[in-house]
């Protein structure tokens, strides 16, 4: 038993290890791994563990094997992006603003829908929840507290429009939608700036008006982006000057 855990914990390592360099660009598409016995004796582990990691990451569309060629990098339009490692790689490497944009767009897309859905359906113990991140928001004294609290907050409308497959959403893109919080939170004098906004969704939750709770959701996402743009701004001049 105690075996069989050391190996699974070998080749979890194994598997970050190489998704981080795959999704990174370090390691890009078309190039060919070493050879088995090299790449697990580079990475120190048994060639039992680096098969395990190799078969995960080819099931989340990274690599692909072929007898006599070997593990494969595949191009990005293979990759599971939604998958919950592989969001957590891209977002480890640092964000590009390519991809911060494409959240952004996503977050367009789901999360306004999402509120108006919370303020038709949520219950007495729902609202609550999206009360008690609220104030966690306003209490935190610090950007980790903060952005904890946040993606409680929307967790909780998530969980309000009583769609389990929106629910679902949450657990996908969790490590994703917090390293966009924390971005937005740090490139801003104050942490806490877009607390108005998040009020703005649980007032209109909370009165049940689902057109008030999706503008205030949709006006909380931009005003984020605009943020961050200024950020990107600020560094570009500060690059060239």
């Amino acid at each position: 038993m105690r075996k069989s855990s050391a190996v699974r914990s070998l080749y979890g390592h194994v598997m970050h290890e190489l998704g981080l360099r795959i999704v990174s660009g370090k390691v890009k598409p078309g190039d060919v791994l070493p050879r088995e016995e090299t790449l697990a004796e580079s990475l120190q582990v048994s060639r039992t563990a680096l098969r395990e990691a190799l078969k995960v990451l080819s099931a989340k569309g990274l690599i692909e094997s072929r007898t006599g060629v070997g593990a494969r990098v595949l191009e990005e339009r293979y990759w599971n992006q939604l998958d919950a490692d592989v969001l957590g790689w891209r977002c480890a490497s640092m964000p590009t603003d390519d991809f911060v944009d494409k959240l952004v767009e996503m977050r367009e897309v789901i999360e306004p829908a999402a509120a108006a859905a919370a303020a038709r359906r949520r219950t007495s113990a729902q609202l609550a929840a999206i009360d008690n991140a609220y104030k966690s928001m306003e209490a935190a004294q610090t950007l980790d507290e903060w952005t904890e609290a946040d993606l409680r907050f929307h967790d909780a409308v998530l969980h309000a429009t009583c769609n389990e497959l929106l629910q679902s959403l949450f657990s996908v893109v969790e490590t994703a939608l917090g390293t966009f919080f924390t971005l937005s939170a740090r490139n801003s004098s104050n942490f806490k700036y877009s607390l108005p906004h998040h009020q703005k969704v649980l007032e209109a939750v909370r009165r049940k008006q689902p057109e008030v709770a999706r503008k205030a959701m949709l006006a909380m996402i931009a005003d984020s982006q605009a943020n961050l743009q200024r950020s990107r701004k600020r560094s570009r001049k500060k690059a060239s000057a």
